[in-house]
């Protein structure tokens, strides 16, 4: 970065926006380099990433059965299924084609573009602060891929696994469609790596002084309640089955966050040592 050794304060704001138009510049030739990896590898991305959760034989399945042999509780392993998708639109599968390359462009080139913000941000931070930020990008990067890959295999399978079976009457036949498909799977997988962020961004706050950790404990009751409304914001389909799969995971998210955000004792200390 050319504004690497030099003081933030000594640079104009044409300068700033300058070095943060090259940020925006990189990350999206970036992103569209792995957009045209991901669109021409049609295949492997659609048949062995994106459609594999839609057939009983997915590995979260076949844990599944395993675990219920080993219970010795054969029934209580997930039975033989296979989701069948259609078209309907003329151009939709071309459009999805595009879009899907462009989510999976994106999750991959995630480090790199916290990698140009951090170039970005520390000319303008003092030694101590660099060390907690190149911390807090480290875990950001860490917890959204994390948060992608337990809505890969576990959220979304379980999701449309309970969806794609789940009969009315045995008189109607579900028949999803691509777009129907495609738009739960981008949504969940994404927003799970987004809403994994929540220890890191609690901790920030903590050190902020905004909150601590003597305050979640206190209002976990009430955290609750919100974590309830925000999984009912991001499930799709909205019933209680995907409600109670999505929770799951950010009331563990919560926990994990009272264990690493600063206690109120601590805060103090340091306040008094400076």
């Amino acid at each position: 970065m050319a504004g690497a050794s030099r003081n933030k304060e000594e640079m104009t704001f044409w300068e700033h926006l300058d070095e943060f138009r090259k940020v925006i510049f990189r990350s999206a030739i970036v992103l569209i380099l792995l957009m045209v990896v991901v669109f021409v590898n049609k295949n492997f991305v659609f048949e062995t990433i994106i459609f594999a959760p839609r057939s009983s034989d997915f590995i979260l399945y076949r844990w599944m059965e395993s675990l219920a042999l080993l219970a010795g509780i054969p029934s209580l392993g997930p039975k033989p299924f296979m989701l069948d998708l259609q078209n309907i639109e003329l151009a939709a599968q071309f459009f999805t084609h595009i879009s899907v390359s462009f989510s999976v462009a994106f999750v991959i080139a995630t480090p790199f573009i916290l990698y140009q913000i951090w170039l970005f941000v520390r000319p303008a931070l003092y030694p101590s602060e660099k060390k907690s930020v190149v911390g807090a990008f480290g875990w950001c990067s860490l917890l959204f891929f994390l948060g992608v890959l337990v809505g890969y295999f576990f959220v979304f399978p379980l999701t449309i696994n309970f969806l794609g079976s789940y009969q009315v009457s045995e008189l109607v036949k579900n028949q999803i469609t691509l777009q129907s498909y495609i738009h739960m799977f981008t949504w969940l997988v994404i927003i799970m790596g987004i809403v994994f962020e929540m220890p890191v961004l609690l901790r920030v706050l903590s050190r902020m002084g905004i909150i601590s950790r003597e305050m979640l404990k206190k209002y976990r009751k009430h955290a609750i309640l919100i974590l309830l409304v925000l999984a009912a914001i991001i499930t799709p389909s909205g019933d209680a089955f995907t409600l109670f799969i999505v929770a799951l995971p950010l009331y563990l998210l919560y926990e994990i966050s009272i264990l690493v955000c600063y206690s109120k004792s601590a805060e103090e200390d340091e306040t008094s040592k400076a």
